[in-house]
């Protein structure tokens, strides 16, 4: 007799940012009870989303930004959110750890419970996205955490560019993948555009590996002064939930806020994953050169 299916509602938001803490978490809040309403056991919020995206410049006063990972305000309010609701949360924040400094994420159970955190691993340097200069390379490798509803794998921004992160999170048993996300226009080049290339690659980490995959990003104008002047970037939203093939299942648009949701069978899901054959048939002793930078074994 076949028991019950494991179903689960995942939710992405989107949202601009100012840049006040209360009034973004508030924001946060709102939004995460309107998903709530709407069905999520699972709701992503943007990367960083206590303020501005600070990494346009180089300043050193934004380190202030930074609060220890213990007893984290925003992490403390989160959970009390999550054990009302039922939900499970990853709380993105800017993480100070003695003199290291990290890009964290710290996922809250449907309980309130903290289950960890993971640090960011990969660590961009470019016009208008200098994280360099703020985070450590993340020190936890990459993680899944078993939740109420499913077993998940986080990673953060750059990360979703990397299909080794994706595929060692699946590995471990990751049956969807979260990404919370700050990208937008390049101040060094306006007619760069890469929204359609960002959101491909991740449809791509969800067919390859056969999972759902659900990606945050804000919205909206920031201008952060530099050593250099002004510095400007338009986020362009476009968060998306995608299915185990890859195909868009929910999506928003560059400028107006989002919850979006939608409902994955796991079961069915896994069933089609081992049928597929893509773990079946990977070769781990043939990707030794993966291990290199130069590609030289």
């Amino acid at each position: 007799m076949e028991g019950r299916r494991r179903e689960v509602v995942v939710s992405s938001l989107q949202f601009a940012c100012s840049d006040d803490i209360s009034s973004n978490v508030a924001a946060a809040e709102r939004l995460v009870r309107e998903a709530h309403a709407k069905g999520a056991n699972i709701v992503l919020i943007q990367e960083l989303f206590e303020g501005y995206y600070f990494c346009q410049a180089q300043r050193e006063d934004y380190f202030q930004r930074a609060k220890p990972y213990k007893d984290h305000p925003t992490i403390a309010r989160m959970q009390k959110l999550a054990k009302e609701l039922s939900v499970v949360i990853p709380v993105s924040f800017f993480e100070e750890a003695n003199n290291a400094h990290y890009n964290s994420i710290a996922i809250i159970d449907a309980d309130g419970t903290d289950l960890g955190i993971y640090r960011k691993s990969h660590i961009p340097d470019g016009p208008g996205y200098q994280e360099k200069f703020y985070f450590n390379p993340g020190d936890t490798g990459f993680k899944v955490f078993q939740t109420k509803f499913a077993k998940i794998g986080v990673a953060i921004c750059w990360d979703q560019w990397f299909p080794e992160a994706a595929r060692a999170m699946v590995l471990q048993g990751a049956e969807v993948l979260f990404y919370p996300t700050a990208i937008g226009s390049e101040p060094q080049d306006q007619g760069l555009d890469s929204r359609d290339h960002w959101r491909r690659v991740m449809q791509g980490h969800a067919g390859a590996n056969v999972v759902p995959l659900v990606a945050s990003n804000r919205i909206g104008k920031e201008i952060i002064e530099t050593e250099h002047g002004p510095s400007q970037i338009t986020f362009y939203g476009n968060s998306f939930i995608a299915g185990p093939t890859g195909e868009l299942v929910a999506e928003a648009d560059d400028k107006t806020e989002a919850v979006l949701v939608a409902q994955f069978d796991l079961d069915k899901i896994k069933s089609k994953r081992q049928s597929w054959g893509v773990f079946r048939d990977r070769r781990p002793d043939l990707y030794k050169v993966l291990l290199t930078m130069d590609g030289n074994l």
